[in-house]
């Protein structure tokens, strides 16, 4: 096993990134957690600095993830189908980046739609990709 964060499980890094994202907002919550939020839900967390990126996933991703090394069910959120990625995992950088656009994007998709068409989340959604 070996514990070699990649950079974006990094704090510098994760909070870039996920400020990129179409109105996406970041608070500092519970130990001090970078928490990446649309709409006022949150949609991933980096716990720790370097540490875990904890996402949401798809039902399928969820059950395929929690099935590999270094991917287990995000303590107190894998009811709600969110994983916790750790430095040991197999996901390339661009892996986990991808999965970070894709929590983005599977909670946008659930918020108000007058909410998503304020935060201009409805073009975001309908192009489906994010390029930084």
């Amino acid at each position: 096993m070996t514990t070699d964060f990649t950079a974006i499980m990094h704090r510098p890094a994760f909070e870039a990134y996920v400020l990129s994202l179409p109105a996406a907002t970041l608070v500092r919550q519970w130990r001090d957690d970078s928490v990446a939020k649309v709409g006022g839900k949150i949609f991933c967390l980096l716990d720790g600095d370097p540490g875990e990126i904890w996402l949401k996933v798809s039902p399928m991703s969820y059950a395929l993830m929690t099935e590999m090394d270094g991917i287990r069910p995000a303590p107190y959120f894998a009811r709600a189908g969110w994983v916790a990625i750790g430095p040991d995992s197999a996901l390339s950088e661009d892996e986990i980046r991808a999965y970070i656009v894709a929590a983005h994007g599977l909670i946008a998709a659930k918020l108000p739609r007058k909410l998503r068409t304020a935060l201009g989340l409805d073009q975001a959604l309908m192009a489906g990709s994010h390029k930084p």
